[in-house]
C-alpha cells in the first residue's frame, strides 16, 4: 500500500502544472455537492409545506428551486467532467512522450535484454489503462466525495440518531472495498504481463511470417496464440467477476442502512417524533448517498486495476540510460586528425567474460582499416564502441584528442555513417528513407544522394517516383535495392567518418556490382572502417586488422598478411578453397 501511494505520488508531480484546472473543476464539483444536498433538503418542505399544510406559495416556489437547482448541477456537472478529463489526457499524453523519450535514450543493451514487444506494451497498453484511471477518478473522485459530505449534513441536519444507524454499515463497507481490491491488483499485475506476452508472440509472429509459412507451422503459431489468448481471458472474466460483485455488495449493506433507518424513523413518525417530511427528506439524502459510496468504491477498484499499470511505467522511468552526456560534454563539429582505440576492453552487464580485450589501435583520417575474422571475434561490437552504442568497460576511444565519452552524443553520431548488411528502411516514402538523416533536405539534394549511389534509375520505375511506399522495413524492394537506399541516406548525411558492414554477402551478382560501385563511391575522401566478410573486398584497404577471440591478432596489408603464417592466411585460404570447390 505504502509502495503504491509512492507511485501515486509520483504521478502527481505530473498534475502539478494543471492545478489551476483542477481547482476550477473541484469547485465545479462543489457546486454539483451542493445541487444534491439542496435536493435532498427540499424534500421536507416540499412533504410537510405542500402536500400537509397544502401551502400555494410554496408550491410555485419549491418546483422552481428544485429545477434550478438541477439546471445547476447538470452544468457544474459537465464543465468539471470535461476540465478533470482534460488533465488526466493532458498528464497522460505527457507521460506517454516521457516513456519513449527515454526509452529512445537507451543503449543497445537496453534492447538486448528487453523484447520490442514488451516495450511496446508498456507505451500503449499500460499508459492507456492509465488514461481511464485518469478519466475515472479525476472526474469522479473530488465529486463523490464532495457529494457525501453534503448529503451527511442534510441528514445530521435532520436526525443524527439515524444517521449513525445509516452509516453502521460503513466499516463493512471499507472491508469489502479493501479486499476486493486487493484481489484486482494481482490480477491486473498478471493480465498486463500477458498483454506484453501477447504483444511478443505478434510481433514476432508478424515480422518473421515467411520463416511461418516455409516451414508450414501456421498451427503451431495459432496454438501459442490461443494459449497466451486463453489465459488473458481468464484473467479478464476473473478481473469482471471481482469487480461486478461490488456494486451489488454495496447495494445490500445499503439497503441494511436504509432498512435499519425506516424502522426507527417509522417508530418516530408514528409516535410523533418526527414530521414525514423530515423522515422523507431523510431517507432521500440515505437514497442518493448509497450513489456516491458506490461509485467511490468503484473508483478504488480502477485505481488497484491500474496500479500494475503505473508500476510497469515507472519500472522503465527508473530504468538508467546507462549512457548519457557527461557534464560540460563539448559538441564535436569536425574530424580533423585521428581515431585512436587506447586499450580499450568491453564486457556486456551481466557477463562475467569480456567480448574485447586491450585493444590498442589508431585510424588516421582518409585511411580505410579492414577488420575481418571469425564470426562472434567482436568485430561487430568493436565498431558500436565508436558511436557509443556501448560505452567501453576500460580503456578510451578518442577522437581528435577528445575521449567520445566527453563528446555530446549528438555531435559524435553526427560525424558517423552506417551502412549494415541488415539494411532498415521505416514503413514511409522512398524520400523519407533517404532523408531520414538530414530532415529537411531539398529535393534536389536527396535526388544527387540516390544517383551517387545508383538508386536513382529504380525510384523513377516505381509507381510514385521518390514518394513509393517501401512497405514495412521496406518488404517491396528488393535486397539490393534496400542497401542502395541505405547508401543514399549515407551519402546525404555526409559523415566524415564511415563505418560499413560488408552489405553484398547476400545479393546476387547484378545488385553486388551496383552496390559494390555505390559504396566505392561513398568511401572516397572518407575516413573508413569496414567489417568484412568476405576477404576478396578488402585487398584495397589501406590495412586489415585480424580480429581473434576478441583481441588483435594481426595487422597489416593483404599481401603482408598473405605472405606471413598467421591466422589471415588461413581464412583466405579457407574462403579461397570455398570459391574454387
Amino acid at each position: 500500500m505504502r509502495a503504491s501511494l509512492g507511485l501515486y505520488r509520483r504521478l502527481f508531480a505530473y498534475v502539478r502544472p494543471h492545478v489551476p484546472a483542477l481547482i476550477g473543476g473541484g469547485l465545479l464539483a462543489l457546486v454539483v455537492a451542493a445541487a444534491e444536498g439542496g435536493v435532498a433538503w427540499l424534500v421536507k418542505p416540499a412533504m410537510d409545506d405542500i402536500f400537509i399544510r397544502r401551502d400555494v406559495t410554496m408550491l410555485r416556489l419549491i418546483p422552481l428551486l428544485l429545477l434550478g437547482a438541477y439546471i445547476a448541477k447538470g452544468a457544474a456537472r459537465y464543465g468539471q467532467s470535461y476540465l478533470m478529463a482534460s488533465v488526466g489526457e493532458r498528464v497522460i499524453a505527457r507521460l506517454r512522450r516521457e516513456l519513449y523519450l527515454h526509452i529512445q535514450r537507451m543503449p543497445l543493451a537496453f534492447f538486448a535484454s528487453v523484447h520490442s514487444g514488451e516495450l511496446m506494451s508498456r507505451v500503449v497498453s499500460d499508459v492507456g489503462r492509465l488514461a481511464r484511471l485518469s478519466s475515472t477518478v479525476m472526474v469522479m473522485a473530488i465529486r463523490q466525495v464532495a457529494t457525501i459530505v453534503s448529503l451527511l449534513v442534510v441528514m445530521i441536519s435532520r436526525e443524527w440518531i439515524l444517521t449513525l444507524i445509516a452509516l453502521a454499515v460503513f466499516p463493512f463497507v471499507g472491508i469489502a472495498v479493501r479486499t476486493i481490491g486487493r484481489r484486482l491488483y494481482r490480477i491486473n499485475r498478471r493480465s498486463q504481463e500477458k498483454i506484453a506476452e501477447l504483444n511478443v508472440l505478434l510481433q514476432e509472429s508478424f515480422a518473421g511470417t515467411k520463416i511461418v509459412k516455409a516451414f508450414g507451422r501456421e498451427g503451431h503459431e495459432v496454438e501459442r496464440f490461443d494459449r497466451v489468448n486463453r489465459r488473458l481471458l481468464d484473467l479478464s472474466l476473473k478481473d469482471h467477476r471481482t469487480a461486478e460483485i461490488t456494486e451489488p455488495l454495496m447495494e445490500i449493506l445499503g439497503a441494511v442502512g436504509i432498512v435499519g433507518g425506516l424502522w426507527y424513523g417509522g417508530h418516530r413518525v408514528i409516535s410523533g417524533a418526527m414530521t414525514p417530511g423530515t423522515f422523507f427528506s431523510f431517507i432521500a439524502a440515505v437514497a442518493l448517498l448509497y450513489g456516491p459510496v458506490r461509485r467511490l468504491s468503484r473508483i478504488m477498484n480502477t485505481l488497484q486495476q491500474s496500479t500494475p499499470s503505473l508500476e510497469r511505467v515507472f519500472e522503465i522511468l527508473d530504468t538508467p540510460p546507462g549512457i548519457a552526456d557527461r557534464p560540460g560534454a563539448v559538441a564535436l563539429a569536425d574530424f580533423t586528425d585521428r581515431v585512436r582505440f587506447e586499450d580499450v576492453s568491453f564486457r556486456y552487464a551481466g557477463s562475467q567474460e569480456p567480448v574485447l580485450r586491450d585493444i590498442a589501435l589508431e585510424i588516421v583520417k582518409g585511411e580505410v582499416v579492414a577488420f575481418v575474422g571469425m564470426s562472434g571475434a567482436g568485430k561487430s561490437t568493436l565498431m558500436d564502441l565508436l558511436p557509443r552504442f556501448h560505452d567501453v568497460t576500460t580503456g578510451r576511444i578518442t577522437i581528435d584528442g577528445h575521449d567520445v565519452r566527453d563528446i555530446t552524443q549528438a555531435s559524435l553520431r553526427a560525424l558517423i555513417g552506417i551502412v549494415t548488411q541488415e539494411t532498415f528502411l521505416f514503413g514511409d516514402s522512398i524520400r523519407y528513407n533517404i532523408a531520414y538523416g538530414r530532415v529537411g533536405a531539398p529535393a534536389e539534394a536527396v535526388e544527387r544522394a540516390a544517383r551517387q549511389a545508383h538508386a536513382h534509375d529504380f525510384v523513377m520505375a516505381c509507381p510514385a517516383g521518390y514518394d513509393t511506399l517501401v512497405g514495412e522495413r521496406g518488404v517491396r524492394l528488393s535486397g539490393g535495392q534496400r542497401q542502395r537506399l541505405a547508401i543514399a541516406r549515407a551519402f546525404l548525411k555526409d559523415p566524415p567518418i564511415l563505418i560499413l558492414d560488408e552489405a553484398t554477402s547476400d545479393l546476387d551478382a547484378e545488385s553486388e556490382f551496383m552496390v559494390q560501385q555505390a559504396l566505392a563511391n561513398l568511401m572516397r575522401g572518407r575516413t573508413v572502417l569496414v567489417i568484412a566478410h568476405r576477404l576478396a573486398t578488402v585487398r584495397s584497404a589501406h590495412r586489415i586488422v585480424v580480429v581473434h577471440e576478441g583481441r588483435i591478432a594481426e595487422v597489416g596489408t593483404h599481401d603482408a598478411l598473405v605472405a606471413r603464417d598467421g591466422l589471415y592466411r588461413r581464412l583466405h585460404a579457407l574462403q579461397m578453397e570455398g570459391v574454387t570447390g
